[in-house]
């Protein structure tokens, strides 16, 4: 049978589409069971693991402040434009098991009724791309499935982010799999590669920050036109950090992303009210926002509060207290603290507002 000539990029590109449709074919199951809730915190996995021996699938390992199996955390980004990655390609499986697994997902899928015209064709460019050296785009084919080369790299493949909503987005990495010998990295067109960047964001997007219950004087309810004092403990202070990596032989790359307390945001659950300060933004003084409320203050101005100007009717008002943290991370190739978008965890507290009762005689 003659061998079709390499493709145009456009030609090849669709019909790369058209055979990853086909086959069954499934790049780190990103949505895989959580492993270890030991001391540390919780820990979870991202990646398959249907492959067997020393170069199975890669995962992405989740340390430290992150939340319970690995799911997205509590914290909000400030920046609504900012958004962790929706896929990418990490390290899948070494030569040997790749082949096992393509060729039989290969075999399969051209054995089903209907594979005859176009997608009959596209299935078979894909064999010969990795048993023929058959070069498809821009991409070198493969020669028996780089077998030769088994334990001194792996093919990589794409990896869906299971928290992206968009479902668009989240096949977006959809170039078939690709070699890399250990110790190289990825070529320079696989833009989506996993790097350090995009595992801190990885951990950003599952950190699980303390919740934070501001302190009040009075607390619960409060009289028209009373100074409230709000603070927070000093326990809420300390750094929270996350940590992903991803380490299999060849190749290992690790971020921590790290949380810092930055400010305290209060709204007071309705317009009739005064915050101090003007912007109801409480900055950290000394390692402290606000203070205290004790005996002896009660002609002070504090300087974290609110002064209700209107009674709440027998009801309450939702007081939402938004703590802000600096975020960054540092990782492999990267000592020094890279910033992050802040994020911001919010509670929401119940707060009745009496009117003042005063006797005339």
């Amino acid at each position: 049978m003659n061998r079709p000539r390499r493709t145009a990029r456009s030609t090849g590109t669709i019909a790369l589409a058209t055979a990853m449709g086909l086959l069954a074919l499934a790049a780190p199951n990103a949505a895989a069971d959580p492993v270890d809730y030991g001391k540390g915190g919780d820990q979870k996995t991202e990646g398959g693991s249907d492959a067997t021996g020393i170069y199975a699938a890669a995962q992405i390992r989740y340390t430290g402040a992150v939340a319970k199996g690995g799911g997205k955390g509590n914290v909000t980004s400030s920046d609504v434009t900012w958004a962790p990655p929706p896929c990418w390609y990490a390290p899948y499986l070494g030569a040997k098991d790749f082949k096992k697994k393509m060729s039989k997902e290969l075999k399969d899928a051209m054995a089903a009724p209907g594979m005859a015209g176009h997608a009959g064709q596209a299935l078979d460019q894909m064999q010969r791309h990795y048993e023929d050296d058959y070069g498809w785009t821009d991409t070198p084919g493969y020669k028996d499935y780089n077998v030769e080369k088994d334990g001194k790299g792996m093919f990589w493949a794409a990896v869906e982010n299971p928290d992206e909503p968009d479902i668009l987005k989240r096949s977006s990495c959809s170039d078939i799999p690709f070699w890399v010998d250990n110790g190289e990295a990825p070529p320079p067109r696989y833009e989506e590669a996993i790097k350090p960047e995009m595992l801190a964001a990885l951990a950003y997007q599952r950190m699980q920050l303390p919740e934070t219950k501001v302190s009040l004087a009075p607390d619960g309810t409060t009289k028209v036109n009373l100074p409230t004092w709000a603070w927070l403990n000093k326990a809420v202070f300390d750094d929270v950090e996350a940590t992903a990596t991803v380490d299999v032989p060849g190749f290992h790359i690790e971020a921590t992303t790290t949380a810092r307390p930055k400010s305290l945001t209060l709204d007071p659950g309705t317009d009739d009210a005064t915050m101090i300060p003007a912007s109801g933004e409480c900055p950290i003084v000394d390692d402290k926002i606000g203070e205290p409320y004790a005996k002896g203050k009660s002609e002070e101005t504090p300087p974290c509060g609110i002064i209700y100007n209107r009674s709440s009717k027998g009801a309450a008002f939702p007081l939402r207290a938004a703590l802000t943290w600096e975020i960054s991370w540092t990782g492999t190739g990267q000592d020094t603290a890279v910033g992050m978008p802040d994020g911001t965890i919010e509670v929401v507290q119940e707060i009745a507002v009496e009117e003042v009762q005063s006797i005339n005689r």
